[in-house]
């Protein structure tokens, strides 16, 4: 995944990536699915309603829909995430608390740096 812009939001760095490739619903749903096992309080939003049953089943089951995006406690990057996928296009929106040092600074090199293997696990999910 490559990082192509990154902007400080009141206490939250929002940034932009575009996927390798483009994808369709059903990798982007297993993509959700295998992200669940590393959150804490993790939710899905299917074109920004919750989903009330955010299991991998219900994940993978979700009905396709323009967006699908999951947010909690990154057990990993130990903030909150929150990642919005879009159905048939390469862009991907993601929010992360500026929490820790990591992330107070919001800097290209510093961001990509941090993020840049995270996202790409995020992504081989999606072909698995």
């Amino acid at each position: 995944m490559h990082l192509i812009s990154i902007s400080d939001e009141n206490g939250w760095t929002r940034s932009k990536w575009e996927l390798t490739y483009r994808v369709g619903w059903e990798q982007l749903v297993k993509s959700v699915a295998f992200a669940s096992d590393f959150y804490e309080q993790f939710e899905v939003l299917v074109d920004d309603k919750p989903l009330a049953d955010a299991t991998k089943e219900s994940i993978i089951a979700a009905p396709e829909a323009g967006s699908i995006c999951f947010r909690g406690i990154s057990k990993i990057l130990k903030v909150p995430v929150m990642i919005t996928f879009y159905n048939q296009s390469s862009t991907v929106i993601v929010t992360v608390a500026q929490a820790t040092d990591e992330f107070k600074t919001v800097a290209y090199v510093n961001f990509n740096h941090s993020m840049c293997q995270y996202m790409d696990s995020i992504e081989l999910a999606m072909h698995r």
